[in-house]
């Protein structure tokens, strides 16, 4: 668990790196990165699964943290753009936001 944890950390410090470098397409697929970590440290203190890709995510996202489960599905629409298009300071800054609010929220369930 802990692992998770140290990941989630690499990424946000790394999705920062990126936002003071400009890449912005960078820095959101690591603030996504560390969310999706995140949320898996989450499934797993509640149920003991770790999921094995995005699909299993959303699923257990949706039954047992369904407020995690809507905001993180807008912010995968975010993340999927990064892909083929040009992603603005605010894409980071937004999906930036998500990702440190969640990281405390983690942070009451240790």
């Amino acid at each position: 668990m802990d692992d998770l944890l140290k990941n989630a950390k690499e990424f946000l410090e790394s999705g920062e790196e990126n936002i003071k470098k400009r890449r912005y397409n960078a820095s959101v697929s690591d603030f996504f990165k560390a969310i999706t970590i995140l949320c898996d440290y989450l499934i797993y203190k509640e149920i003991k699964i770790l999921p094995k890709n995005h699909n299993d995510r959303f699923f257990l996202l949706k039954k047992y943290f369904v407020s995690i489960h809507d905001n993180v599905s807008e912010l995968f629409k975010i993340y999927i753009d990064s892909y083929n298009l040009r992603l603005k300071l605010e894409d980071a800054l937004k999906i930036e936001f998500y990702a440190y609010g969640l990281k405390k929220y983690t942070e009451t369930k240790k």
